[in-house]
C-alpha cells in the first residue's frame, strides 16, 4: 500500500512531525543501553577485572573513540546502499548482541562485545539522527527545537540508565547491569519497527536504489553482503580495543580517509555547498575539542567521584546520570527558548552558540577544580560542586551539541548527508581518543609530579584549587595526592576551553558569512 506523503507531513504531535516521537523513543532506549553499559565499564574493569587505571582508561578511550569513528563508514553505506531504516535495524541487532555477550565473563566475549557495540553504533547512530533532519524542510524554524527535543530523548535514556543499571549491578552483580542494558536496546528496536509499521516516516529512509540493492552475488543481495561483512569486522575492532596502545595509528588512518573523502566531496559540489561544508568541518573540530574535555565523565570523573567526592545517596557509577538528568530538566525550556527567540528575531547565530557552549564547558570544569577549596580531612570534596559543575557544563552542551546536530543536517550536501553526519560523530572519535590522554594525566605515579603542578600551569592549579603539588602529607597523603591530580587537570583544561570559546565568539561573523543564509 502506498503512503500519501502529504498526509504523513500533516501528522503532528506538539507542533512537530509525528515521526519525531518514534525516533525520540527509539533513541531513548538505545541510549539507555549505551549509557547504562558506559556507566559500569570503567568501574567494572578497575574493581572486578582488577585492571590498572592506565589499562582501564586505555580500553575505555579506544572503545569510546571507535564507537564514533564507525558512523563515517555506516553513513557511506546508508547513503549508497542500505538507506537509513535498514542501517538502523542492523545497528540495533549488533548492539543488543554486544550488550548480552558482556554477561559472559571471558576476555574473548569482553572485547568481542565491545566490538559488536562499536560496529552496531556505526550503523545506528548517524542514520537515526539524519532521519530526524529529513522530517523538516530546509529553513523550517522548528528544526533546532526538534533536535533539542530529540536530544532530550538521548538524555532521558542517559539519566535513567546509570541509576538502574548501576543498582542492578550492585545488588545482583555486574552482569545483570549489562543484561538490563541489552534489554533496553531491544526495546528501542521494537519502537522503531512500530514507527515503520505505522508509516509515520512516510517515504523517508528507504533503500536509495532498490534495483542495485537487489543484485545478487553468490545468492546474497547487497544487504546480505553488508550484514556478513559487518559481523566479519567484529574481530578486527576487538583486537584494536585490546591492543589500544596502537590506536594512534588508527587516528592517522581515519584522518587521512576523512581529509581525502571530504576533499573529494568538495570537488563535486557547488560553491555554496562547499562553503557550508567547510563550516560543518569547523563545527566538527570545535565539537571534538568539546568532547575531549567533556568526556572525562565516564572515565576520570567517575573515579574522581568514587575516590574524592563525599557522595550522598548515590554511588560513583550513578553519578553518570547527573549530566543527563540536568538535560532532561533543561532541554524543553531550551527548545522553547530557541523557538521564542526565533519569533522575536533574537536567536543567537549558531556560530555564537558554539562559542558559548565552549565557555560554559570550561566554567563547569573550573567548578570541579574549585571543589578542592572545601576538601575535608579525608580528601573528600562536597558533592554540591560535582552537581553544580555538571549543571554548568550541561548548559554548555545544550548550546552546542543539539544545535550541531541540527546545523549538520542543513549544512550537508543532500547526496552526502549521512556521511557528513558520520563526520560530525567522528568528533567523538577524536574527542574520546584525547579524553583518554587527558584522563591518564590524572593517574598518580609514585615519585612523579604532574604537568600541571609547576610553572604557569601550577599557578593556575593553585589559584583555582587552593592546593599545590606539595599539599599531600599526613595520614591521607595518598588520597590528597590523587585529589590534586584530578582537580589540577580539571582547572587547567577549564581555562583552556574558555579561551577557545572566546576565540570562537570573536570569529563568529566570518563563520556566519560562510553559512550562506543558514542561521
Amino acid at each position: 500500500m502506498s503512503v500519501d506523503q502529504n498526509t504523513i507531513d500533516k501528522q503532528e504531535v506538539l507542533g512537530h512531525p509525528k515521526g519525531l516521537l518514534y525516533l525520540f523513543f527509539a533513541e531513548l532506549w538505545e541510549r539507555f543501553s549505551f549509557y547504562g553499559m558506559k556507566a559500569l565499564l570503567v568501574l567494572y574493569m578497575t574493581k572486578h577485572l582488577l585492571y590498572s587505571d592506565d589499562k582501564s582508561f586505555g580500553v575505555m578511550a579506544a572503545y569510546m573513540s571507535l564507537v564514533y569513528v564507525t558512523p563515517m563508514i555506516g553513513g557511506i553505506i546508508a547513503d549508497k546502499y542500505l538507506g537509513y531504516r535498514k542501517s538502523i535495524f542492523l545497528g540495533g541487532v549488533l548492539m543488543a548482541t554486544g550488550h548480552f555477550f558482556l554477561t559472559i565473563e571471558t576476555p574473548l566475549f569482553f572485547y568481542g562485545s565491545l566490538a559488536l557495540i562499536i560496529v552496531g553504533n556505526g550503523f545506528f547512530k548517524p542514520n537515526i539522527s539524519t532521519m530526524v533532519g529529513t522530517l523538516y524542510e530546509e529553513g523550517d524554524k522548528r528544526r533546532d527545537s526538534g533536535f533539542t527535543i530529540f536530544y532530550l530523548g538521548i538524555n532521558l535514556g542517559g539519566a535513567i540508565a546509570p541509576l538502574l543499571c548501576a543498582w542492578f549491578a550492585e545488588i545482583y552483580g555486574w552482569h545483570y547491569g549489562f543484561l538490563l542494558a541489552g534489554i533496553g536496546m531491544l526495546v528501542g528496536l521494537l519502537v522503531f519497527k512500530r514507527g515503520t509499521q505505522l508509516a509515520v516516516f512516510g517515504d523517508k529512509g528507504l533503500v536509495p536504489d532498490i534495483k542495485n540493492y537487489e543484485k545478487k552475488i553468490y545468492g546474497l543481495n547487497k544487504g546480505g553482503r553488508i550484514w556478513f561483512l559487518a559481523w566479519l569486522s567484529v574481530p578486527v575492532f576487538a583486537l584494536i580495543v585490546k591492543f589500544n596502545e596502537f590506536e594512534h595509528y588508527l587516528v592517522w588512518v581515519a584522518s587521512l580517509f576523512l581529509i581525502g573523502y571530504i576533499g573529494y566531496i568538495l570537488t563535486k559540489v557547488s560553491v555554496k555547498e562547499r562553503k557550508r561544508l567547510l563550516v560543518a568541518v569547523y563545527f566538527t573540530t570545535l565539537y571534538a575539542i568539546f568532547a575531549a574535555v567533556f568526556e572525562q565523565a565516564g572515565s576520570s570523573l567517575t573515579l574522581f567521584a568514587d575516590r574524592n567526592v563525599d557522595l550522598i545517596g548515590i554511588n560513583a557509577a550513578q553519578t553518570n546520570s547527573i549530566n543527563s538528568t540536568w538535560i532532561v530538566l533543561l532541554a524543553i525550556p531550551f527548545a522553547m527558548l530557541w523557538t521564542f527567540l526565533s519569533k522575536k528575531k533574537s536567536n543567537p547565530h549558531s556560530a555564537i552558540k558554539f562559542g558559548l557552549g565552549m565557555l560554559f564547558l570550561g566554567l563547569g570544569f573550573l567548578i570541579f577544580g574549585m571543589s578542592a577549596q572545601e576538601v575535608n580531612e579525608y580528601a573528600k570534596t562536597p558533592m554540591f560542586y560535582l552537581i553544580f559543575g555538571y549543571l554548568i557544563l550541561t548548559i554548555g552542551e545544550l548550546f552546542l551539541s543539539p544545535i550541531g546536530l541540527s546545523k549538520i543536517t542543513e549544512l550537508s550536501p543532500i547526496k552526502y548527508a549521512t556521511f557528513i553526519m558520520g563526520v560530525w560523530f567522528s568528533a567523538n572519535f577524536y574527542g574520546h581518543f584525547f579524553a583518554g590522554k587527558i584522563a591518564k594525566l590524572t593517574t598518580v605515579r609514585e615519585g612523579e609530579t604532574g604537568v600541571f603542578s609547576k610553572g604557569f600551569f601550577g599557578t593556575i592549579s593553585e589559584t583555582i584549587t587552593g592546593l599545590s603539588g606539595t599539599t599531600a602529607n599526613g595520614d591521607n597523603a595518598e588520597a590528597f595526592q590523587q585529589l590534586y591530580s584530578y582537580v589540577s587537570v580539571y582547572a587547567n583544561f577549564g581555562v583552556i576551553t574558555m579561551i577557545i570559546g572566546v576565540v570562537a565568539i570573536l570569529i563568529a561573523p566570518i563563520i556566519k558569512k560562510l553559512m550562506v543564509g543558514i542561521q
